[in-house]
């Protein structure tokens, strides 16, 4: 069995250019407030494909395409990448932050109900092995010095699982300008919650925090986050949100490796149960087993 180039592709787009994307984050906030940061960055990226697709001579989205684009753009990039950034405003490391999101498909799953997708027993012990590992990771020293930061990832894991379910079932632009739309509208939501919650820069950025602006711009978002609105289009939901499996232990390493991280038992048990608990949602049951072969024969 071969797995097609684009969505393998597209699959080591958000495996790893994702799990480096929390570090980046937290560079970048080191001298730019987070929702501004996260504004700039999504609203930046949605403009360059735009204009791209515009130019290709692909068609505007209509009224009700920039609506529904819209609604899941505030989901997912303010109401989830947003809170990411404010909870690592709050002290939470790169590493934990993935961690604590690494329960956003189990999350998916739940939400599933809302439009007729039952989980059988499995999942449900699943979900509960994710929900045990984010109270594990409390244990830890960094979730439990920052209980906020720890109400926010979980907030930010939540919005992005109703966002990803909910936009299946909306009307959406074709192809990129899917990925543009939701880019311009989240972007914008984010630096109007950034002009009410009052933020501003203190002085002019480190050269670090551009760098990790430009990185957040062109691959995390250019690139990730085209990849993961056409996997989301292109294979069933288990398979578009398996970068769970793979962003948690990228996150971790590169916190340790780059940003002088630490990572204790707690954590590392957390990590653990909550990748357990993925495991046994994605593994495909009898019924879906020749469906899924279907999506990844050549």
């Amino acid at each position: 069995m071969t797995m097609r180039a684009p969505v393998l592709l597209a699959l080591l787009g958000v495996y790893l250019i994702w799990g480096s994307t929390y570090l980046a984050m937290r560079f970048a906030i080191e001298s730019i407030p987070p929702l501004l940061m996260g504004g700039v960055r999504y609203v930046c990226a949605g403009a360059l494909i735009f204009v791209a697709l515009r130019l290709r001579g692909q068609p505007a989205p209509t009224v009700r395409q920039w609506r529904d684009a819209g609604v899941v753009g505030v989901l997912l990039l303010l109401g989830g990448n947003g809170m990411v950034g404010l909870a690592m405003e709050q002290g939470v490391g790169s590493g934990v932050s993935a961690l604590t999101v690494a329960v956003t498909p189990l999350f998916a799953l739940g939400f599933g109900y809302l439009w007729g997708q039952s989980a059988h027993g499995r999942e449900w012990l699943g979900i509960l092995l994710g929900l045990a590992g984010v109270g594990i990771l409390n244990l830890g020293h960094e979730l439990s010095a920052t209980p906020l930061g720890a109400g926010l990832l979980v907030m930010a894991a939540l919005s992005w699982a109703f966002g990803s379910m909910w936009g299946k079932h909306l009307q959406m632009p074709a192809g990129f300008m899917a990925s543009a739309a939701q880019m311009l509208i989240g972007g914008s939501a984010m630096l109007l919650v950034a002009l009410l919650r009052g933020e501003a820069m203190q002085g002019p950025p480190s050269a670090k925090a551009l760098w990790s602006l430009a990185y957040l711009v062109f691959i995390g978002a250019i690139l990730g986050f085209s990849a993961y609105v056409y996997l989301l289009k292109t294979v069933r939901p288990a398979l578009a949100t398996s970068y769970a499996y793979v962003n948690p232990v990228v996150a971790v390493a590169l916190g340790v490796w780059l940003g002088g991280e630490a990572v204790d038992a707690a954590e590392l048990a957390g990590l653990a149960v909550i990748l357990a608990g993925v495991v046994l949602v994605y593994l495909p049951r009898s019924d879906e087993s020749l469906r899924q072969k279907g999506e990844l024969q050549a």
